[in-house]
């Protein structure tokens, strides 16, 4: 079950997994990735959206209007400091995927990967 915390003043979403995944699949969010480049082409979500955390500017975000931002990295700690930049740059709600890449793979939920062994893109699990 989704909870919040009070970033001063913004409201930050913390989504499990299984809610995010629930939600991509109602087209109710855009996932961004705050991870590196290279972690991204390694294996990530289907879906989700670059944004590494390195270049991360909150002004460059989309709106809100249609779609609710979700932001993940591998653990969660990056993806909530990416939030906290958001509510001091005057978001007033924001959400992160509790857990981070490492919970969404333990949850058993689909993603993409380099197969090493052949340079192939493959869905996982």
């Amino acid at each position: 079950m989704a909870s919040t915390e009070d970033l001063g003043g913004c409201t930050l979403d913390v989504l499990s997994p299984e809610e995010v995944k629930a939600k991509m699949d109602k087209q109710e969010v855009v996932l961004i990735d705050v991870r590196t480049p290279a972690e991204y082409a390694f294996e990530h979500i289907s879906g989700a959206m670059l944004f590494p955390m390195s270049s991360f500017d909150a002004k460059n975000l989309p709106g809100q209007q249609e779609k609710r931002i979700v932001f993940h990295c591998g653990s969660g700690i990056r993806s909530k400091k990416i939030a906290e930049r958001c509510a001091a740059a005057g978001y007033d709600r924001i959400a992160h995927m509790e857990g981070g890449f490492g919970a969404w793979k333990n949850a058993g939920l689909p993603y993409l990967a380099i197969d090493p062994a052949s340079g192939a893109v493959t869905a996982k699990p």
